[in-house]
């Protein structure tokens, strides 16, 4: 299997995703724009989402994953299906008790996570009414996760990569035509999140079934294959639900920062998660299985030049992309946000949340590819450790940011925290062994130093001053990003090839 090719392909479903999810956002700003509203269905979405990442993309993939590469390159598909049957079981039953949990205690819930809300009971109110739509998201997303774990690991990748456009399209379908059939438009986002989950599950059952991996739950807690899951995620699960918790602290406070701070971060976050996911998501994913497999089969200097290799990668598309959004910050915000409800100040504040996260994202995409180098060879407890003393950075941090910079602050601490996170592990892996550095890494960083300030050029020369967005047509600003993106990447790669980088060497065969 060519590496390169698999995280291009799964980028590119990956991409696809982006897109359906910026034409939602878009979608979402002209309808609802940045206040009263909307603040409450990203509170109201944010809770289930944050269990969807402990559950699904956090501690259970984390403990699972590995444990069923080793089923498989030891024991034979038939035991890995006995594995996947008793986790399928004695997950199903976790995940129905906490949606039924999280439905009941939906005003608690958002009390401990937005406790700002109670000053207005009619916020308040419709935060908890859009919870207790959204939560059983959790159960479905899930399980969709569980497919997903199984799906990579036969090297199924374009079809879990795809899977989210799914919610996009639920988004997209229920803000044009069911919102305008409710008395309060908002809740038709909230029954969007239940039909995107419930879809994104039946989506991949096929694809298991033609892999002969759709096994009836049993449930079985006992089993050592189980126990084995079971004992990786405690850690894990403490480890993710760090992070979780740093960002429930941060809408906490957000919430009390008045209407809009809330919705200003979630649109940065969201044009911040597109390189993120784009890279680091995909990179991760095609990672983890092969890591696995070199670790089983006890080869650690695959192992080392496999990381290397995603090191590098990452760090080769990470870091124009931190540029590109901290100088492109409000002709983005502008081109895709800036109609309907949502105003210029909201551009401006959105701009500000973003040039902070910008300041991260290298960080957040360099965890993606070093924690799972721990997970493949089940050393969850490292990664735990870091995650601890990161939230310790982040919220010291947000002491001493958010009165300084107010909601930007926030976004600020949380790249403080990634920026962390990353150096620590990084330290660890190469302490540690498991990671051999290369020897012409110095060269590496200082060509791409170069190609990365022949990019901001372009783009400090093509985008002109950040005010001139606002007085020109919605298409001849769409069209203007566009040729600014073009020719930022055009000079970016350009400069490159001229100091000697070529496609086939970053090719890998696995």
């Amino acid at each position: 299997m060519n590496l390169l090719k698999a995280a291009a392909s799964v980028s590119a479903m990956t991409l696809v995703s982006r897109v359906t999810g910026f034409a939602r956002d878009v979608l979402l700003a002209i309808t609802f724009g940045a206040g009263f509203a909307m603040d409450a269905f990203v509170v109201a979405f944010r809770l289930p989402n944050l269990l969807r990442r402990l559950f699904a993309e956090g501690a259970f993939s984390q403990a699972f994953v590995p444990i069923l590469g080793e089923y498989r390159a030891r024991q034979g598909e038939e035991a890995t299906r006995a594995l996947t049957a008793r986790v399928l079981g004695v997950l199903s039953v976790a995940l129905l008790a906490a949606t039924a949990v999280g439905v009941v205690a939906a005003p608690l819930l958002v009390y401990a996570s937005a406790a700002g809300f109670a000053k207005d009971a009619d916020k308040f109110a419709l935060t908890v009414q859009m919870l207790r739509i959204c939560f059983p998201y959790i159960f479905f997303i899930s399980l969709t996760s569980f497919a997903a774990g199984i799906l990579n690991t036969w090297g199924h990748f374009k079809v879990p990569a795809f899977t989210p456009v799914l919610l996009n399209l639920s988004f997209i379908g229920f803000a044009l035509f069911a919102a305008p059939h409710f008395d309060r438009p908002i809740l038709a986002l909230a029954w969007a999140v239940f039909a995107g989950g419930a879809l994104q599950l039946a989506f991949q059952v096929p694809f298991l079934l033609r892999i002969g991996m759709l096994p009836r739950p049993r449930w079985d807690p006992k089993d050592e294959g189980v126990v084995r899951v079971l004992r990786l995620m405690a850690p894990a699960a403490l480890g993710v639900s760090v992070a979780q918790v740093s960002l429930v602290i941060n809408t906490h406070i957000a919430s009390w920062l008045g209407d809009g701070p809330v919705s200003w971060l979630y649109y940065a976050d969201r044009l911040m998660e597109f390189p993120s996911a784009l890279l680091g998501v995909a990179m991760g994913t095609v990672l983890l299985p092969s890591l696995v497999k070199h670790h089983a089969n006890g080869d650690p200097a695959a192992y080392s030049r496999l990381l290397d290799w995603g090191l590098r990668l990452a760090l080769l598309l990470a870091l124009p992309a931190a540029v590109g959004l901290a100088l492109l910050a409000v002709p983005l915000a502008a081109t895709l946000f800036w109609h309907g409800e949502f105003t210029r100040h909201d551009v401006l504040m959105t701009r500000a949340a973003l040039i902070a996260y910008a300041i991260g994202l290298a960080g957040i995409i360099l965890v993606k590819i070093l924690a799972p180098g721990f997970y493949a060879r089940q050393n969850i407890r490292t990664p735990v450790k870091v995650a601890l003393a990161t939230l310790a950075v982040t919220q010291a941090a947000n002491i001493a940011l958010v009165p300084w910079l107010g909601h930007a602050g926030l976004a600020a601490a949380i790249s403080a925290g990634a920026t962390f996170n990353a150096g620590w592990l990084w330290w660890l892996m190469r302490r540690g062994g498991h990671w051999q550095a290369s020897p012409d890494w110095g060269a590496f960083l200082l060509k791409v130093g170069v190609a990365l300030y022949m990019m901001g050029g372009v783009i400090w020369y093509g985008m002109g001053s950040e005010s001139s967005w606002f007085g020109i047509p919605a298409g001849t600003r769409a069209l203007k990003l566009a040729a600014v993106i073009a020719g930022a990447m055009a000079a970016y790669f350009a400069t490159l090839w001229a100091l000697g980088f070529r496609l086939r060497q970053f090719s890998r065969q696995e």
